[in-house]
């Protein structure tokens, strides 16, 4: 007896998965980079294809948002310890001009280049002066600059004086050694947004510059960067820049002659407070 069975009535067989994952995608808990995505066919996933459009989107509009000055300013107002904060613009009118003319964010209009020269005969020369610039990222210095520069005059040595903060629009990082020149401020920090990526859109940086003025060149500053959520915190940002600040202070010099070795202090003095017995009562 044959078993004569219509074949379409038999069950289809079974097709592969649409999504078809790598073997280390385990490793994606251990960075926040974009890793084993797996893939569709020959194609990335659609759904790793979205995330990377939204991280895009994200990106731009942290370019392109304008910095919230005013609110900016009330709040680094609060901040204990800190002189009222000044305002200034760099020769860039717009923000796509600031885009497309790099050179326009390094130097400051001349509305405020002269604004400072009026200021510049009242204060006293500073040790630090902090400019807070909004750079790539607007919503980097909207979200973490106060935090960093409440750190920072916290944790101010009796012996430094801070200049007044200043607040820079269409700002690039030489725009900082200007405004220190005018404001007379031995070392200059300028606290500014970092181009933003996919993984992270709002990371802060810090750009430290000995006796700032014109044609001062990168290799002549030493930079913190990565202060985020996800990053470098505020008070380890502010520790590292004191560090750095009193080393330039002994050695006159901030760049590639002043090594970063604040984290090695702070592991020695770490290991120092945890191996040192308590003294006898």
């Amino acid at each position: 007896m044959t078993n004569d069975i219509d074949s379409s009535l038999e069950p289809p067989a079974p097709k592969p998965p649409t999504v078809v994952h790598d073997h280390w995608i385990g490793l994606r808990s251990l960075t926040p980079s974009r890793i084993a995505l797996g893939r569709a066919g020959h194609a990335v996933p659609t759904r790793e294809l979205l995330r990377s459009d939204a991280a895009h989107a994200r990106a731009r509009a942290a370019v392109h948002a304008p910095l919230e000055v005013a609110s900016l300013r009330a709040e680094l107002e609060a901040v204990p310890g800190l002189a009222t904060p000044l305002e200034v613009r760099s020769a860039a009118s717009t923000r796509d001009h600031y885009l497309l003319r790099p050179d326009l964010g390094r130097r400051l209009s001349a509305e405020s280049r002269q604004q400072l020269r009026d200021v510049s005969s009242a204060p006293a020369a500073c040790d630090l002066l902090l400019v807070i610039g909004d750079g790539l990222s607007t919503s980097a210095v909207q979200r973490h600059a106060v935090a960093v520069v409440t750190a920072i005059t916290a944790a101010r040595p009796a012996n430094w004086s801070l200049g007044p903060p200043v607040i820079a629009t269409e700002a690039r990082v030489a725009l900082g050694d200007e405004i220190g020149k005018l404001l007379r401020g031995q070392l200059v920090a300028m606290l500014i947004g970092e181009r933003p990526g996919l993984s992270c859109q709002e990371s802060l940086g810090i750009y430290l510059t000995w006796q700032p003025q014109p044609g001062r060149t990168d290799a002549e500053r030493n930079c913190l960067s990565n202060i985020h959520p996800g990053g470098l915190s505020p008070s380890d940002a502010a520790s590292r820049l004191w560090w750095l600040a009193t080393e330039a202070r002994r050695l006159a010099t901030t760049g590639v002659a002043l090594k970063d070795r604040s984290s090695s202090f702070a592991l020695a003095n770490a290991s120092t407070e945890r191996i040192t017995p308590p003294t006898a009562q």
